[in-house]
């Protein structure tokens, strides 16, 4: 029998104040786990990953189960940026290289169309999460940059994608402000309401016969023969014959050492009030999204009300005044003079998960028992995609199929230091960006 010790009773808290916690979509009627009950899958984890695992799953027929530990989009689900980015932070040329021609170019493939399975999901399930796909742009920060735009674009060219490289004038004709040297766009990605979007999925798997328990944070998880028991912080039962795991940068101890296999690194972002309209049409034109090629990369866009929301790294500490989004402010009056001076509406930031190779992890420790873990700051495709690929190995137990190896628990070393040694690193990485 596996035993993983109790976590502490305490339940989160709601929601945290958010642009996206303002506008969303309202929620699907969820409740706590209250009665013991056995179910085929139980996920843990009520965003992205979760949520579509547990959607197509019950497309599938199988009895699913999902345990949040607080609302439907309560951790970075419902607090990221809505960019809908295709890809990898690797490259098919990278993936490739390091996995060989069968692997690398399978992961290619079915990583290279993450946007897509988001946009068909909301088209097929009518999800009312404000999507528009009119392309991604990556500017590029500094010659250097310009010159890791033209190579990531005419890779993804040379695969079929449509992308374009774009020249100075170009991009800031598109993006309404000459700071950047150039870069390209990728026409394949597109934005989202994230948390209507999240609220969406989960309204979309409890229509096809899954359950969604929120307020439910699951403190034990032990093995009783072939059957998994969950046990909630307020003592209620539920057993599975396997689970899935998708927690990402909330990831808590309730396996032995899983959350030291990953950095939970903050993301923060600022919006502003709706925009004028002459001011809101000189930028993002066409309803863009960006994030440039910075190593600390700043990520903007538009809402469908016209704010303008600038998101970028945070400390690891949690905010508790508006200096922790002071750098956010001045990157906006950076890049956009206009802007100067604009009152902002909303500050909040959330967890990403980031793991040391910067490559989604599976791992499979037990006998119907999954974690899928690394989002990598392009959750909203890349995870949703990892739900699709998660359901059929439950029902196939197929590893030839899966586009990335189940490895073993790996903690990265020295993870109790990694505040210290992140934060510094930090550091670094925004004085080199100031230079190259």
């Amino acid at each position: 029998m596996a035993d993983t010790k109790p976590q502490s009773p305490s339940l989160p808290p709601s929601l945290p104040p958010s642009l996206w916690a303002a506008t969303a979509e309202p929620a699907p009627q969820a409740h706590p786990l209250s009665e013991a009950r056995q179910v085929d899958v139980a996920v843990v984890g009520g965003g992205y990953a979760g949520l579509s695992t547990a959607l197509h799953l019950a497309q599938a027929g199988t009895g699913v189960a999902v345990l949040e530990a607080g609302e439907v989009g309560w951790g970075a689900s419902g607090r990221n940026g809505g960019q809908v980015i295709p890809g990898l932070k690797y490259d098919p040329d990278e993936l490739v290289g390091k996995f060989g021609p069968e692997t690398g170019e399978r992961m290619a493939t079915v990583f290279g169309a993450t946007a897509d399975t988001v946009f068909d999901l909301i088209e097929r399930h009518g999800i009312a999460c404000d999507a528009v796909r009119k392309g991604w742009v990556q500017p590029a920060h500094s010659p250097a940059g310009m010159e890791t735009a033209r190579r990531r674009c005419e890779q993804w060219a040379r695969w079929g994608a449509n992308v374009a490289l774009l020249d100075r004038d170009r991009t800031a004709e598109i993006l309404g402000t000459d700071f950047y040297h150039g870069g390209w766009i990728d026409y394949r990605a597109g934005s989202v309401q994230p948390l209507s979007y999240a609220r969406g999925l989960a309204r979309a798997a409890i229509a096809a016969g899954a359950t969604v328990h929120t307020r439910s944070p699951v403190v034990k998880l032990d093995r009783d023969g072939s059957v998994w028991r969950l046990t909630t912080a307020q003592g209620t039962e539920l057993a599975a014959e396997r689970v899935v795991l998708c927690t990402n940068g909330y990831t808590d101890d309730l396996w032995p050492g899983l959350s030291r296999t990953i950095i939970a690194a903050n993301s923060a972002q600022i919006a502003t009030k709706p925009l004028p309209e002459d001011v809101r049409n000189s930028i993002l034109r066409g309803g863009v999204v960006a994030s440039d090629t910075r190593r600390l990369l700043s990520y903007f866009r538009l809402d469908a009300q016209g704010r303008f929301l600038m998101g970028g790294r945070g400390w690891f500490r949690e905010p508790k005044d508006h200096d922790y989004f002071s750098h956010l402010v001045k990157m906006v009056a950076t890049l956009y003079p206009q802007l100067r001076g604009i009152d902002y509406e909303y500050r909040w930031s959330g967890r990403v998960a980031l793991t040391q190779d910067f490559f989604p992890h599976l791992h499979e420790p037990e006998p119907g028992l999954l974690f899928a873990l690394g989002c990598q700051g392009r959750g909203v495709g890349l995870q949703t995609t990892m739900g699709g690929i998660l359901a059929r190995y439950v029902q196939t137990g197929d590893r030839t199929e899966l586009p990335i190896p189940i490895t073993r628990i790996k903690p990265i070393p020295f993870h109790a230091f990694h505040k210290a040694y992140v934060s510094a690193l930090i550091a670094f990485y925004r004085m080199l960006d100031r230079f190259r």
